[in-house]
């Protein structure tokens, strides 16, 4: 098994993140980060030799409430049940739209009040600046969350049919309760729980993390060593 490279990326933008927390009234350990994304990204929006494609569209319309909807629940349950305030924030640029389309703006306004909506794209080194100065991310990607276990942030991943396989490699790594798939309906059901109790043991969810993370590593050195068997290194 050879780690997905993403658990070992170091970037860093301390001075960015500060200021965006700063900015925005995030205290470290404090708040929650949520991505959301559709089935399909949508890079006829983003990128100008992308073509629309209707059928990909239709259905992210038909799924994007249905996939939605399970993470603005967390989000109210964070916000109601903890002192914690969560973060809407992307993973690549189509998604700063999709977050406040189908989170933010469709948030009782009482919960609004303690979401924050980036606005803005940002690169992966004030991503993880920020990752890392929260108390666990949550929603429906793969690659920020594999950043943050990568850096002992507790992680939990939503995925769906058209991402592929990859968020099996969670059970891999000792995650398995950490991940559901929004295509069965009985694991929905397990997101708000997960998340919240995320949140109330931030000691736990950061040993948990840590020891996904140790093994992680274990498999890196493992494949390095039989990589350097053929390269003669």
């Amino acid at each position: 098994f050879g780690p997905d490279g993403a658990f070992a990326v170091d970037l860093r933008n301390e001075a960015a993140a500060e200021a965006f927390l700063k900015a925005n009234g995030l205290e470290e350990g404090k708040f929650l980060c949520c991505l959301s994304r559709l089935r399909f990204t949508p890079y006829w929006k983003v990128k100008p030799n992308i073509k629309f494609d209707e059928k990909k569209h239709a259905r992210n319309e038909a799924m994007k409430e249905h996939d939605h909807a399970p993470l603005r629940e967390a989000i109210i349950a964070v916000v109601k049940g903890t002192e914690h305030k969560v973060l809407l924030c992307p993973e690549d640029a189509t998604q700063m739209a999709v977050g406040k389309e189908m989170l933010y703006d469709r948030l009782p306004e009482d919960v609004r009040r303690r979401v924050v909506w980036r606005e803005k794209y940002w690169l992966t080194d004030e991503a993880i600046s920020t990752y890392v100065r929260s108390a666990g991310i949550f929603g429906s990607e793969m690659h920020s969350p594999i950043m943050c276990i990568g850096n002992g942030v507790p992680a939990i991943v939503c995925r769906f049919e058209e991402q592929t396989s990859k968020g099996i490699m969670w059970r891999d790594i000792g995650l398995g309760d950490w991940l559901f798939d929004f295509d069965k309906e009985e694991e929905i059901k397990g997101v708000v729980p997960a998340v919240l109790a995320m949140a109330k043991d931030p000691a736990g969810s950061r040993a948990k993390a840590r020891k996904a993370l140790d093994f992680v590593r274990r498999c890196q050195a493992d494949t390095m060593d039989e990589l350097r068997k053929h390269v003669g290194a």
